[in-house]
């Protein structure tokens, strides 16, 4: 969900948030990043009033169930009690009445049931969101993974439309990334590599050093596949890709089908991927619910076909999949003896003779009792 507010009654106008909403949603679309169909992409440009704004909000968070993402582009503004409050197009200084106040945003995320949720705010004293972000609210409520605050400007520090050019500051900085990727950096922009890079390129430019919060595993989602990753270590960070290696579970260490399936799970938590994604990386070979169900199962699969497409999608190298298909194959041709020297359920507390006279007893009740 993406909300901006260019146009303004009684404050400065902001005509780049209007290109903001337009290339972000169109890059959240694209085949590089989320891959969004254009339903799942909502824009809402200037809202005429807080409660729009929240209807449009609530809307997302009734709907969405993997990951929601809010972003939000205008004045930011802050009340006399020092609260921020979002710019909508009859703000005023220090009228949170006029405007979102941050409060009602941050209690309509936590009614969702999203997997994950991130927010971005690019409005000017966007950190102050970030103290609000305590045991009790998104951070703790959050279903699985969390919450990922990615602010624009420190508590104090206003964000930058800088005159002439198409975005402001802080998105101009993320679509740039988004499209060029991170040289030396990982395989997908996850949202932790690319607060990195907003902070040192934004820095750099002397602009405000944006401000980020992310809990649990959230820092490893991906906004999308990096452009300038190359699988050929520089030279200056070899001991930097040795350790984004160790990140992935090592199949030639399981040793049971319990610890196959514990690291399949462990190869999705160290992607930064959701299961909806994991389904858009494979092209559509596998559905949501299929990875959900591999992640899930209790004994092996019989055909290696699904596993194998879920390590590619989740970016595990060629030859680390090829470790997996061992193990694959070799708990395989274990489990039959493993099977043999198991009680079965069924037989638990019988005997060979006991089950003969149960099937006996039967055969009496009914046709009668036999003649002695």
């Amino acid at each position: 969900m993406l909300i901006g507010t260019s146009a303004y009654d009684f404050l400065e106008d902001l005509p780049a948030v209007s290109n903001n909403l337009n290339s972000l949603a169109e890059a959240l679309c694209g085949p590089t990043s989320w891959n969004l169909r254009q339903d799942n992409c909502g824009v809402v440009a200037n809202p005429a009033s807080a409660e729009a704004a929240m209807d449009s909000i609530r809307d997302a968070t009734a709907t969405a169930r993997d990951t929601l993402l809010v972003y939000y582009a205008g004045h930011g503004l802050v009340d006399p009690e020092g609260e921020l409050y979002l710019g909508l197009p009859q703000s005023r200084q220090q009228r949170v009445d006029t405007g979102l106040p941050y409060n009602w945003f941050r209690r309509a995320l936590l009614e969702g049931q999203a997997e994950r949720t991130v927010v971005v705010l690019d409005c000017c004293y966007s950190g102050l969101a970030l103290g609000m972000m305590g045991s009790s609210d998104l951070a703790a409520q959050a279903d699985v993974e969390g919450t990922y605050l990615l602010a624009a400007a420190s508590e104090t520090r206003q964000a930058l439309a800088p005159p002439g050019e198409t975005h402001t500051a802080f998105t101009g900085e993320l679509l740039s990334i988004l499209a060029t990727g991170i040289a030396g950096g990982p395989e997908k922009l996850d949202l932790d590599s690319v607060f990195r890079q907003l902070r040192t390129a934004l820095t750099a430019k002397g602009r405000p050093a944006p401000q980020g919060r992310g809990r649990n595993s959230n820092g490893r989602l991906a906004l999308g596949w990096n452009p300038a990753f190359s699988r050929t270590p520089l030279a200056s960070d070899t001991s930097g890709s040795q350790a984004e290696w160790r990140l992935w579970p090592d199949p030639v260490a399981i040793r049971t089908v319990q610890g196959f399936f514990f690291a399949l799970g462990q190869v999705r938590v160290v992607s930064g991927l959701t299961h909806t994604a994991v389904s858009l990386r494979s092209g559509g070979e596998i559905a949501a619910g299929t990875v959900s169900s591999l992640l899930n199962r209790k004994d092996l699969p019989k055909t290696w076909k699904t596993t194998g497409i879920y390590l590619t999608a989740c970016g595990v190298p060629d030859e680390q999949v090829d470790g997996w298909r061992r193990s694959w194959d070799r708990l395989r041709a274990e489990a039959p003896a493993t099977t043999e020297t198991a009680d079965p359920a069924a037989d638990r507390g019988r005997t060979h003779g006991s089950r003969e006279s149960s099937v006996w007893a039967r055969v009496v009740r009914r046709k009668g009792r036999p003649d002695a």
